[in-house]
């Protein structure tokens, strides 16, 4: 067997090719090496290094609902930025604060939602949790009865309704949803009353419908489930949590006026007895 030498048209190296001579014919081996290059190799090698790591994905509740990122949850949300950077200097210089401490802020959320007739409801007390758990972001607890009340077919422990307490990055977010989202999609909306405070900073409202927020899809004819939020200040009086929500963005009514305290004409002694006894009168 003679060995020679023959060059590819696409190359311009040589290979060694193997010949037998046969009588009929001559057989030819190409030898080609069986590594592949080592430039391959560290195209593969950077490639795979350089493969995005795959997403976590976000967690969920037991009824499959997709919840807040922790990882969202602990950046600044740009409400609390605004706060941050306009609200403290133009409440600090209106009431003349010493110290940074004296400021007020938002410290909780609360949303209340009452369940009526479907609280014996497995069934409606689930779709009431789940429209909450979407509107919060926060899945909800249920609240029980503290005692019985028979006019209301109440025993004391049954499920009465649902409450979310929020804080952190998730109250601004629902803040923030409730102050540019929900309240203008309310119907006839021309402000919240200005005159929902209880004396200690705190401010509470109602609305009738969960359906102004975008995450509960419209049925028509459907019930309509409402909610409470209670907006709990650090504010010693409500004339500083007023200013703190108005500078929020809170939609405050102009067309309300203050409470006026109406005194009541207190009642001496002579009101209460009884007029026409016999033909003196009053004894």
């Amino acid at each position: 067997m003679a060995a020679t030498a023959v060059t590819l048209p696409c190359s311009g190296t040589p290979f060694p090719v193997a010949t037998t001579a046969s009588s009929s014919s001559a057989r030819r081996c190409l030898f080609l090496p069986s590594a592949p290059p080592r430039r391959a190799l560290r195209v593969v090698a950077s490639a795979a290094t350089e493969a995005p790591p795959k997403a976590t994905p976000p967690p969920t509740s037991p009824s499959g609902i997709v919840l807040v990122d922790p990882s969202e949850a602990q950046r600044v949300h740009r409400l609390k930025a605004v706060y941050d950077q306009k609200v403290v200097p133009l409440i600090t210089e209106e009431f003349g604060y010493t110290n940074v401490h004296q400021v007020p802020k938002i410290e909780k959320i609360v949303v209340n939602c009452g369940l009526g007739a479907d609280a014996g409801n497995s069934k409606g007390l689930e779709a009431a949790m789940k429209d909450l758990a979407m509107i919060t972001g926060q899945w909800p607890v249920k609240t029980k009865a503290r005692k019985s009340v028979a006019s209301f077919k109440i025993r004391e422990g049954n499920t009465i309704g649902i409450a979310v307490t929020l804080r952190g990055r998730i109250m601004y977010n629902f803040l923030d949803r409730l102050i540019n989202l929900g309240l203008p999609r309310t119907m006839d909306f021309l402000g919240v009353n200005p005159n929902s405070f209880d004396g200690h900073g705190n401010y509470s409202m109602g609305l009738r419908d969960q359906g102004v927020f975008p995450e509960i899809p419209y049925e028509v004819g459907g019930k309509k489930n409402g909610m409470d939020v209670s907006i709990v200040t650090s504010a010693k009086t409500d004339n500083e949590a007023f200013r703190l929500l108005t500078l929020l963005g809170m939609p405050f009514s102009e067309n309300i006026k203050p409470d006026v305290v109406i005194r009541k004409k207190r009642l001496k002694r002579h009101h209460f007895l009884s007029k026409g006894k016999g033909k003196g009168g009053r004894r």
